[in-house]
Formats: structure tokens, C-alpha cells, sequence
């Protein structure tokens, strides 16, 4: 029950990324689903070796290189899912940042029930 929640609540931050930023573009509902899923799998086994692999540069930038591979892995997950694109290295970088803060807001607020 925890990754439904969790997928749903990844599509509903991709969706409000689609409203605020333009560099990011949702057709229709169906592939704000998928890119939900998309993040949901990207986040759980590609990210952590990306993090990994990039660790000297993370530390040389005092954490700042986290949100580089944020935007890489959101626009990764934009080439994967049909109807869901996202224009240059801008919109992945304020798309996975924009995804990030609801992210983590929708799962304050529904995770403490």
C-alpha cells in the first residue's frame, strides 16, 4: 500500500510541476501517471548509484551536485514516459526541484495519518 501512495503522490507532483513551470509538459492524465512511476523507479535503483558514483563531486560541492543528478534523473525519467517532456537542463532542474518540495509536502501531509 505504501508505493501506491507513494506513485500517486509522485504523479500529483509532477502534475503541479506541469502547472507552475514551462519547461514542463504533461499530456494528459495517463502520462502524468506513468512519469509518477517512472520517478518512483528512477528514485529507488538509479538514482542511488548515480548518488554513488558522483560522491567526490557532491562533496567538492558541498551537496550542491544532489540537485544535478535531481534533474538528471527527472529528465531520464521524461525520455522514458510517452506524453511527458521536459525542455532543456532549466526545466529539469525547476521540474525536479518544484516535484521534490510537493513531493516531500504531499508526504508530510498524508504520511502522518
Amino acid at each position: 500500500m505504501n508505493w501506491i501512495l507513494t506513485f500517486l503522490l509522485n504523479a500529483l507532483a509532477v502534475v503541479l510541476a506541469d502547472r507552475l513551470l514551462d519547461g514542463v509538459y504533461i499530456v494528459g492524465i495517463l502520462p502524468a501517471f506513468l512519469a509518477g512511476a517512472a520517478l518512483g523507479i528512477i528514485n529507488t535503483f538509479v538514482r542511488p548509484v548515480l548518488v554513488l558514483l558522483t560522491m567526490p563531486f557532491t562533496m567538492l560541492t558541498l551537496g550542491l551536485f544532489i540537485f544535478i543528478i535531481n534533474a538528471l534523473t527527472f529528465y531520464l525519467a521524461s525520455l522514458l514516459v510517452p506524453g511527458f517532456h521536459v525542455y532543456g537542463f532549466g526545466g529539469a532542474f525547476w521540474g525536479a526541484l518544484v516535484t521534490g518540495i510537493v513531493g516531500w509536502l504531499l508526504n508530510l501531509i498524508f504520511r502522518q495519518r
